[in-house]
């Protein structure tokens, strides 16, 4: 289990190092200045340039935020004595899933259902004009 802890709290400080790269990125993003050339489309072409990477960059700083979460939750589990049990059906995650992703909660079985559920939700939700909240 020792080996588990630091990996999980390697994968942890590289997600959270990562992170904080980014937000000095995008701080620096913020930063107006000279755009573009002088052609009559260029202040449009450049600010949908920088909105599709801005909107790049909030995803992938989302993504990164959940894994630090998983991550931590995974540490918890572990010193708990609970990491590599599934929270949906209790039983064992296989090593291979594991070794894969460290910070998963849920066997394989499990997820698929999940994932499943998930886009049967989804298509419920379109077919009744459900707008997504987030």
């Amino acid at each position: 289990m020792k080996g588990i802890r630091v990996r999980l709290e390697q994968d942890l400080k590289a997600a959270a190092a990562r992170l904080r790269r980014m937000d000095g990125n995008v701080a620096l993003e913020e930063i107006p200045g000279v755009i573009g050339d002088n052609s009559p489309f260029a202040d449009e072409v450049d600010t949908i340039q920088l909105n599709e990477h801005r909107e790049i960059g909030f995803a992938t700083r989302e993504l990164l935020v959940d894994r630090v979460h998983r991550l931590k939750t995974a540490l918890e589990r572990l010193r708990e004595g609970q990491y590599g049990t599934c929270v949906e059906c209790g039983e064992t995650i296989a090593p291979a899933r594991l070794r894969v992703m460290p910070e998963v909660e849920t066997c394989v079985r499990c997820q698929d259902r999940l994932e499943r559920y998930g886009r049967q939700l989804q298509t419920v939700e379109a077919a009744f004009g459900v707008e997504d909240e987030d």
